[in-house]
């Protein structure tokens, strides 16, 4: 993934305008997509991928007969609100950046980013509390999928932070919070795309109405 990161950014700074066509578009419509946003949609796309891989390596492990599945951890309900909340968080806070409102800015990439390590404490407490249990990740299948899937997403989300404190330190410093904008936007695009997949986690890890549930046994 860092690797098509790097390759897109260096396209960009090698391209020549001077050589490229020139074609003649309405004023609205002559604007260039930066090229941050294009390497994080492609980082994504990857990013989707490698949870498609989990995921469906997850449901052929289902079908055989000696899946057990884990204790239902209570607590994935309120780190789901967490992170949902820091997603709403982020979006109000590009809102606040268009209006160029910096203080609401700074307020509500806070408010997210606490939201954030409060949904990855949880998720740690989660594991605190199926490791006291006796569920580790070499207990069972079961255990072992639920550990890694929230591990990656994890991960994702450790990988956002760094782009949310950055995103963070400009805007205390930046007085014009038009100028910040580009980086908020693609800061809610992240934090939209973790709660997706979140969303698609959870149902796995506690939905049974599919019968493919991870957590499906009595709640821990």
């Amino acid at each position: 993934m860092a690797v098509i990161v790097w390759w897109l950014f260096r396209q960009t700074i090698y391209v020549q305008p001077w050589q490229a066509q020139v074609v003649e578009l309405p004023a609205q419509e002559a604007v260039a997509r930066p090229a941050a946003r294009t390497a994080l949609w492609v980082f994504l796309g990857v990013a989707t991928s490698l949870f498609v891989l989990f995921v469906s390596a997850y449901a052929m492990r289902l079908g055989l007969a000696d899946w057990s599945p884990l204790p239902r951890p209570r607590l994935l309900a309120l780190n789901t609100a967490l992170l949902v909340g820091a997603s709403l968080a982020m979006q109000w806070t590009v809102h606040a950046a268009r209006r160029e409102q910096g203080d609401d800015v700074r307020l509500g990439l806070v408010a997210s980013g606490l939201l954030t390590v409060s949904f990855l404490v949880g998720q740690l407490t989660v594991w605190k509390q199926l490791n006291d249990a006796g569920f580790f990740v070499a207990s069972s299948a079961a255990a072992a999928f639920f550990y890694v899937l929230t591990a990656v997403h994890g991960l994702h989300v450790l990988g956002g932070l760094v782009a949310w404190l950055r995103a963070l330190l400009r805007a205390w410093r930046a007085s014009d919070a038009a100028a910040i904008r580009l980086g908020i936007e693609l800061c809610a695009t992240y934090w939209h795309y973790l709660l997706a997949v979140w969303l698609v986690l959870y149902v796995l890890l506690v939905f049974d109405a599919f019968g493919m549930a991870i957590c499906s046994a009595a709640p821990l």
